[in-house]
């Protein structure tokens, strides 16, 4: 018999991985995003028909798609009968066997540790009356050298999940042979990882032989998990009751056409009009009060993180294409409707002349130093600057940035990150309330190189 086909749907702005998996007949998905329409474009390519929707957890940094993708086919949703939900749902609970079509398993294994409730689904096929085992869809359980972070339920909650977190993982090495594929849901960028990994792939043997909760007694594993734990995106704290409520299918439909008069009345109402091109193309000329988040880097994460809930977001980009593509990214964190859209360019925008900012390389910077008093901004998270950071840098986390313009010193401010990226969404914020400033878009690993001197337990 031929393996079942395991097809991952990435989401890298994100740092997650849904699963479509199938035998050439059937299918079942495994903690789907929120917008369904990729699965049931792979659902018509390979000519399947869909009967199950399996949740690892209730999802505290993405709106799933399994309630509204059970809907639309018809497949059985399946949840952890303790989560509590308000919608129709299969419950499932540890040990139970779910034939998926006539030669495919899954059974669920209790995995908590993200979760009080996480649920792990062991695959295996019947071949001649035998079970082979073939992977398992470890969602934020057993990770690709690291685990889920436990610390999402709040602090009451950290220590128990954390050892519940080590339990789980080994009891995944225990039940499952070394050969079997580890498929999480987390990970890949995610903040939901407690650690990151560079790998794409892996098995139980691998993990056994590199993940830190298979390798490390328990007390290790949790003292240095809960020193590595940093910030996670504001918006975490929307996801799992909107994902408890049984959320719907989105509308990508374009929002309403804004011209520049009505973009500038949003903008001086305290609503956010964002940029979603490039930092290179923002600086060069952008209409004024406009924030820049690229479609080019963590746009939705970032986005979301920053802007207080509920706040009306318009989105201008070259094309409408791009539009709906910055649609697609925040419906996934339950951001639905945008209040409006405009397209073309910053002319296009601004009912006035264009403001523009200056960027510059970490070079740029040390050279400047040696004539005149610059303010440096860092705004890379608390963690990140405690490591390794420039003397004399002032500290402002980028999340925390909005509501603490004030306390960015007066003068000329030279903002950075670690790629640039972060640098100039907070050089918007700033360019925003008509600071004089640079954003360095650059690689902080260029800092020392060129004579910053660097202060920090690894500079």
């Amino acid at each position: 018999m031929t393996s079942p086909t395991v097809l991952p749907l990435e989401t890298p702005t994100l740092g997650d991985r849904s699963y479509l998996v199938h035998d050439g007949e059937v299918a079942f998905v495994v903690d789907p995003q929120r917008d369904i329409d990729r699965v049931l474009t792979l659902l018509a390519e390979h000519d399947v028909r869909l009967t199950h929707v399996f949740e690892t957890h209730i999802h505290n940094d993405y709106v799933t798609g399994g309630h509204a993708l059970a809907r639309s086919t018809g497949a059985a949703y399946l949840v952890n009968g303790a989560d509590e939900v308000s919608f129709a749902r299969t419950p499932l609970s540890d040990g139970q066997v779910v034939a998926v079509g006539e030669r495919m398993r899954v059974t669920a294994l209790a995995t908590p540790g993200h979760t009080f409730t996480h649920l792990s689904y062991a695959l295996t096929t019947v071949e001649d009356g035998l079970d082979r085992s073939i992977g398992v869809f470890s969602g934020g359980s057993l990770l690709y050298g690291a685990t889920g972070r436990p610390d999402l339920l709040g602090d009451e909650h950290t220590d128990d999940l954390v050892r519940h977190q080590h339990a789980s993982a080994h009891r995944l090495a225990e039940l499952l042979p070394d050969g079997a594929e580890v498929y999480p849901t987390h990970g890949f960028g995610s903040f939901c990882s407690a650690n990151q990994s560079d790998a794409t792939s892996s098995t139980i043997g691998q993990e056994k032989r590199t993940n830190p909760a298979l390798t490390q007694d328990e007390q290790s594993y949790v003292d240095e998990l809960l020193a590595g734990l940093g910030a996670w995106p504001a918006y975490y704290a929307h996801m799992a009751p909107a994902n408890a409520a049984g959320p719907g299918a989105p509308d990508l439909s374009l929002p309403a056409l804004a011209e520049p008069a009505e973009l500038r009345r949003r903008i001086e109402a305290g609503e956010w009009v964002v940029d979603l091109r490039s930092r290179t193309a923002f600086a060069a000329g952008h209409a004024p009060g406009t924030l820049n988040f690229g479609l080019d880097g963590g746009f939705a994460t970032y986005l979301g993180w920053l802007v207080t809930w509920g706040t009306p977001i318009t989105l201008l980009g070259q094309t409408s294409e791009e539009v709906t593509s910055a649609q697609r990214e925040l419906v996934r964190i339950g951001i639905d409707r945008p209040a409006a859209h405009a397209t073309g360019g910053p002319d296009d925008w601004s009912d006035r002349a264009l403001s523009s900012f200056g960027t510059a390389t970490f070079a740029d910077l040390a050279a400047v130093r040696h004539h005149r008093e610059v303010v440096v901004l860092d705004v890379r998270r608390t963690d990140e600057h405690d490591a390794a950071r420039i003397q004399g840098a002032v500290n402002i986390p980028l999340h925390e940035l909005w509501h603490r313009l004030d306390d960015v010193p007066a003068g000329e401010v030279w903002v950075h990150c670690a790629g640039g990226y972060r640098a100039s969404v907070a050089a918007s914020m700033l360019d925003a309330v008509g600071r004089s400033l640079v954003a360095i878009d650059d690689s902080f690993d260029n800092a020392e190189k060129v004579g910053l001197h660097l202060v920090g337990p690894s500079a």
